[in-house]
C-alpha cells in the first residue's frame, strides 16, 4: 500500500507537513508565494483607487506597474495551479 494512502505511517511528521504549520519545504515556498501575489494585488488595488480619487501623491505609471507586476503574479499562480492538478491527475491515472 503506498506511503500516501495509509493513515499515520509517517506520524506527527505527516500531519505537521500537512497541516502547514512547518513554514519549510513546498508548502512553505508555496504559501509565501501566494501571500506575495495576494499583496501585490492588494497594493495594485490601493493605488488604483487613489488614482481614481485623483491623488497627487500617486502616478497614473506606477499605478499601472503595480497593475501589471499583480496580474503577472497571478498568471504564474495559476499556470503552477494548473500544473499542479494536471500532474496530481497523471498521478492518479498511473495504473500500478
Amino acid at each position: 500500500m503506498p506511503v500516501a494512502v495509509r493513515p499515520n505511517i509517517l506520524g506527527s511528521q505527516s500531519q505537521t507537513s500537512v497541516g502547514g504549520t512547518q513554514s519549510g519545504g513546498f508548502s512553505g515556498a508555496l504559501k509565501s508565494a501566494l501571500n506575495s501575489v495576494s499583496a501585490a494585488q492588494n497594493e495594485a488595488t490601493r493605488l488604483q483607487r487613489e488614482v481614481q480619487l485623483e491623488n497627487p501623491q500617486v502616478s497614473l505609471e506606477e499605478t499601472m506597474v503595480a497593475i501589471q507586476k499583480a496580474q503577472i503574479g497571478f498568471q504564474a499562480t495559476l499556470h503552477v495551479r494548473n500544473r499542479m492538478v494536471q500532474a496530481y491527475t497523471d498521478i492518479m491515472n498511473m495504473q500500478v
